[in-house]
């Protein structure tokens, strides 16, 4: 799946073990690049395990649209499709069989 960053920032971020590290701590950035690997290799955004320790989940409210995979107890990887049109199913749910790029929004806790 194609991966892309919210901001040039989180890029940077995201691409430097130690920048990441610093920004995220020793723990959760390893997470973070554990929980990238799994989204870069899978094919589509339903290949992403909704079981831990990935345990992809749809969110909703504020946050329609977006979806979270874990990386600890708190910590969250926030990402959304990436299409323009986003691919739906025919109730209007998004159709993550055909989900092939991401962005990803932030790390949040959004507990």
């Amino acid at each position: 799946m194609t991966v892309v960053f919210k901001t040039r920032k989180l890029e940077k971020t995201f691409n430097s073990g130690s920048l990441l590290e610093r920004t995220y701590g020793k723990s959760r950035a390893r997470a973070i690049m554990m929980r990238l690997a799994v989204l870069a290799n899978a094919p589509t955004l339903a290949a992403v395990p909704h079981t831990p320790p990935e345990r992809r989940h749809q969110l909703t409210g504020d946050r329609e649209g977006q979806y979270a995979v874990d990386l600890d107890d708190r910590a969250r990887l926030i990402l959304a499709p990436n299409h323009d049109p986003v691919p739906l199913l025919d109730d209007g749910g998004i159709d993550i069989q055909r989900v092939t790029a991401i962005t990803i929004m932030e790390v949040v806790d959004y507990h």
